[in-house]
C-alpha cells in the first residue's frame, strides 16, 4: 500500500485496555503453552495496530511540524504513550510469570523474555505523569529546532538548508553559515537551557520514584541493555581514547595541512575535507534516489526487491522544506508490514549516507517484518545501527555512480568520519553519564563539563572565539541529548561492528555480505553480544577489535592519500 493511502484512526484507549486485561487473564489462566501463546500474539496484533497510528502520525508530524491536526494527534500519544506502556507492562508481566514459561520461551525465544523482564524493570504506573512531560518537552524541543527560519543567502533556511553553507570551501561563506546557525542557538539559549534542565529533573524524579539513585541505571534499562553494563560502556570509552582518538587526531592534523588551516581547528573549519571542496552528489534528488535503486539491485536480489518496494510505496520522504523536522530516522508500520525512510537531503554527502544509512535500517525491517510476535523482529538499537552502517560501506561499491569524478573523495572522507566519529559520540555518552549522575548540576556546570570532555575526547578543537560551539555549547544542537538519553553510544559500538565488516571487505565482499545477512536475518532473536559472535566479530568491550580497527585504518589511509 502506498503511504498516501495509508489511513489514520486514533486509537481508542479504552478498548486497548479491555485487550490487555483480556490477554493478561487468558495468559494467567491459560491450561497449556500453545493457549497461552494464541492470548500473546492476539495482544500484539492489537498492540501493533496502536503502534502504527501512532508512528504514521508521528511521520505525517514530522514531515510537516505546522500540519495542526498531526501536530494535535502527536500531543495525543505524548499523554497515552505511557498509558499504553501501563497496559503493555501487565500483559508482559502476566507473560514472564507464566507457568508455562520455559515453554514459551523455546517458543519465541530467550532474548524475548530477557528484554521482558528488562521492561517490567523500568516501568511503574505511578511515573506516567513524568512520562508524560517528558513527551511534551522533547516536542517542545523538536519543533523549536524545526522552527528555524536563518536568513542567509537572500533566502530564509532550516538549519538541515543551511548544512551545504557550513561545508563550502570558501572560508568566508563557510565562517558566515556558521556564524548564522550559532546565532539561532544564541537566541533561544535560555529556552535550551530550560528546556533541558526540565527534561533531566523529570528524568531523575522518574528514577527515584523506581527505586534508583539516579537516572543512569533507569536509562539503561530504557535502552534495554541486555547484554552489558554501564562499566563495560566506560571500558569501551577508555579504549576509545587509547586507540581511536590518536587515530582521529592524526587525521584532523592532516587535514588541518591538507586546507591550509591552523592545527587545532576551529570548528567552521572541520567540514573542509579537501580545500577544492568535499565531494557531491552527482544530480538531483531523484537522480540520487536512482542510483540508490542501481546499488541495491547491483548487491543482491533480495536488496532489490526491497529497494523496489520501497519506492513503489512512497516509503521515503527526504526532501528539506520548511516545516519540516530536523535530522532522519527509519520507523516500522507494523499493520502496513512496511518500514518509513524520514531524511532531510541539502546537496550534501550526508544525502546518499541516508540512501545507505537509513534504508540499511530500513532493509533490516523488510527482511524480519513477517516475524512474530513483533518483539523478535528487530534487536536493541546498538545492533539495529549495525545494520545501517555497515550498509553505508558497502555502498562504496557505487561510489563512482553516486559521486562521479569525486567518489574516492568520498570514500576517503566517509572512512575518516567513521574514525572521527567515535570519539565524538563517546564524549556525548560520557557528558549524559555525568549529567544524570549529578542532576542538580547547573547550565553553566554542564557547559564546563562539555569542555573538560571536548580536551580528552578531541584534542583537535580550538574552543577560543567561536559562538555557541567555542562556549562549550554543541551539545545543544545535539537532538539525541534531549530526546533519546545514552542512545548516541549505541552509533559508537555500532560503527566499531561496521568497521569490522569494512576489514573484512578488504579482502573478501562476499564474505562480508554472507557475514552481515546472517546477523541481519536473526532479528530481534538475539541479543547484541550474540549478534556480534553470530557474524563472527570481536565484541567492542575489550581492546581488539579496535585496536584491529586503528591498525587497519592506518595502513589503508597510507595506501588511500587524500589527493
Amino acid at each position: 500500500m502506498k503511504f498516501s493511502d495509508m489511513k489514520y484512526t486514533r486509537p481508542h484507549m479504552d478498548t486497548l485496555k479491555a485487550a490487555a486485561d483480556k490477554a493478561a487473564a487468558e495468559i494467567k489462566s491459560a491450561v497449556s503453552a500453545d493457549t497461552a501463546a494464541d492470548a500473546y500474539l492476539a495482544w500484539d496484533k492489537t498492540a501493533g495496530g496502536y503502534s502504527t497510528m501512532y508512528n504514521l502520525c508521528y511521520i505525517r508530524h514530522t514531515i510537516n511540524t505546522e500540519d495542526k491536526f498531526y501536530s494535535d494527534e502527536n500531543e495525543f500519544f505524548d499523554n497515552t504513550n505511557p498509558t499504553f506502556t501501563e497496559y503493555n507492562q501487565a500483559v508482559a508481566k502476566a507473560l514472564a510469570e507464566s507457568k508455562f514459561r520455559p515453554e514459551l520461551e523455546k517458543k519465541f525465544g530467550r532474548v524475548m523474555f530477557i528484554n521482558t523482564d528488562i521492561f517490567l524493570k523500568s516501568f511503574s504506573p505511578e511515573i506516567v505523569p513524568e512520562m508524560q512531560e517528558d513527551n511534551k518537552l522533547t516536542t517542545e524541543y523538536e519543533k523549536l529546532i524545526a522552527s528555524a527560519q536563518i536568513d542567509f543567502d537572500g533566502k530564509k533556511l532550516t538549519l538541515s538548508q543551511l548544512t551545504p553553507y557550513k561545508q563550502s570551501p570558501d572560508d568566508e561563506l563557510r565562517h558566515k553559515a556558521w556564524a548564522a546557525e550559532s546565532g539561532f542557538y544564541k537566541e533561544h539559549e535560555a529556552e535550551l537551557d530550560r528546556i533541558y534542565d526540565d527534561l533531566v529533573r523529570v528524568r531523575n524524579a522518574e528514577a527515584v520514584k523506581m527505586g534508583f539513585k539516579d537516572y543512569v541505571p533507569l536509562g539503561y534499562l530504557n535502552m534495554c541493555r541486555n547484554s552489558y553494563t554501564a562499566e563495560d560502556v566506560a571500558k569501551f570509552r577508555e579504549a576509545v581514547v587509547k586507540y581511536i582518538v590518536p587515530a582521529a587526531d592524526k587525521l584532523y592534523r592532516e587535514q588541518a595541512k591538507r586546507i591550509g588551516a591552523a592545527y587545532p581547528l576551529r570548528y567552521p573549519d572541520t567540514p573542509v575535507a579537501y580545500r577544492d571542496g568535499n565531494a557531491v552528489p552527482k544530480g538531483s534528488p531523484e537522480d540520487i534516489l536512482e542510483a540508490g535503486r542501481r546499488f541495491y539491485h547491483a548487491l543482491s536480489p533480495l536488496t532489490a526487491e526491497f529497494f523496489d518496494f520501497m519506492m513503489e510505496n512512497e516509503l521515503m520522504d527526504v526532501l528539506s522544506r520548511k516545516g519540516k523536522a530536523a535530522g532522519g530516522y527509519c520507523t516500522e508500520l507494523t499493520d502496513f508490514e512496511c518500514p518509513f525512510i524520514f531524511a532531510n537531503f541539502n546537496g550534501t554527502q550526508g544525502d546518499v549516507e541516508v540512501i545507505t544509512h537509513e534504508a540499511g535500517h530500513a532493509f533490516a525491517a523488510y527482511v524480519n517484518r513477517h516475524k512474530r510476535p513483533t518483539d523478535i523482529q528487530l534487536p536493541t538499537l546498538e545492533s539495529c545501527e549495525i545494520h545501517s552502517m555497515t550498509m553505508e560501506f558497502f555502498g562504496w561499491a557505487s561510489a563512482e555512480d553516486f559521486f562521479g569524478e569525486g567518489a574516492k573523495k568520498f570514500c576517503r572522507k566517509h572512512f575518516e568520519d567513521a574514525i572521527k566519529f567515535i570519539p565524538y559520540g563517546s564524549m556525548v555518552d560520557h557528558f549524559q553519564h555525568i549529567v544524570y549522575e549529578n542532576p542538580a548540576m547547573t547550565p553553566a556546570a554542564r557547559i564546563e563539563e562539555w569542555k573538560k570532555l571536548t580536551a580528552v575526547y578531541m584534542p583537535w578543537i580550538d574552543l577560543d572565539g567561536s559562538p555557541f560551539y567555542g562556549e562549550g555549547r554543541a551539545w545543544q544542537r545535539q537532538t539525541h541529548i534531549y530526546e533519546r538519553p545514552f542512545y548516541y553510544i549505541d552509533y559508537c559500538l555500532a560503527q566499531t561492528a561496521a568497521l569490522e565488516f569494512w576489514v573484512i571487505m578488504q579482502r573478501d565482499r562476499n564474505e562480508a555480505f554472507e557475514r552481515y545477512m546472517k546477523l541481519v536475518s536473526l532479528g530481534g532473536t538475539e541479543t547484541f553480544d550474540g549478534l556480534v559472535a553470530a557474524a563472527g566479530l570481536d565484541t567492542p568491550f575489550g581492546d581488539s577489535a579496535l585496536k584491529t580497527i586503528a591498525e587497519a585504518a592506518e595502513k589503508w589511509l597510507s595506501e588511500n592519500p587524500a589527493k
